[in-house]
């Protein structure tokens, strides 16, 4: 099943290099995923192409209008169902793996980018199904939050990553940190790997990575325990 994600923004050539390298662009080479990135001014209102106004009540920054996203947004409406139209804002639902893990199970996402003060609050009240914020700070615009959303849904969707259990063992997939990883040499000056992890104990190794992801997330994040 090919998966879509359509994402809007009055400036997509930000987005341009991250969603064309990497996992992400191995994704759109396998035929699993295809992201389309859309400018918002094509859908401007008159001579100048206008997608912002001043606020209403006043009061300083500029606002997006309702026609642009409205037209942009029905014009892919009227090609395909979407799961979910997706607004990123800094006022949304934090986001996390959990998530990530839903989303990546969606199969056509539309991921619309704030800028400037916002979006007029009746594109959020009639269009938007989910808000998403990718922490506590204001960007200049959500298309670098948009690209984080995407990256993440886009290494889930199974035939993407080759060695899907690399993904499935990642930080907070079972609410714990991810525990230490180590490679060759064995010993490095002096500075040695983990007996255990050399043992060929499965059993042991997978106890021992429990109780270190387990000790990470108490010391670091333990609101991820609660």
């Amino acid at each position: 099943m090919m998966h879509r994600i359509d994402i809007i923004s009055v400036q997509p050539k930000l987005m341009e290099s991250p969603l064309n390298h990497s996992i992400v662009q191995r994704a759109k080479d396998k035929g699993i995923v295809e992201i389309v990135l859309h400018d918002l001014k094509q859908y401007g209102l008159g001579k100048y192409k206008q997608v912002d106004d001043t606020v209403y009540g006043g009061g300083a920054g500029m606002v997006i209008r309702c026609e642009p996203v409205f037209d942009c947004i029905n014009a892919l409406k009227s090609e395909r169902k979407y799961d979910e139209i997706i607004y990123m804002c800094p006022d949304g639902e934090v986001y996390n793996q959990r998530t990530a893990n839903q989303l990546s199970l969606k199969q056509n996402i539309i991921i619309l980018c704030g800028h400037y003060k916002g979006i007029d609050q009746r594109i959020r009240d009639e269009i938007i199904t989910k808000e998403i914020s990718i922490g506590d700070y204001v960007l200049s615009g959500g298309e670098l939050a948009a690209v984080v959303v995407a990256d993440s849904i886009c290494r889930l969707i199974p035939g993407v990553i080759s060695d899907e259990e690399s993904a499935l063992t990642d930080s907070f997939q079972d609410g714990l940190l991810a525990p230490p990883v180590y490679t060759r040499p064995a010993d490095y000056k002096g500075l040695k790997v983990p007996e255990v992890l050399q043992s060929g104990h499965f059993a042991k190794i997978a106890e021992w990575r429990e109780n270190q992801a387990l000790k990470i997330t108490e010391e670091r994040r333990p609101d991820l325990l609660e």
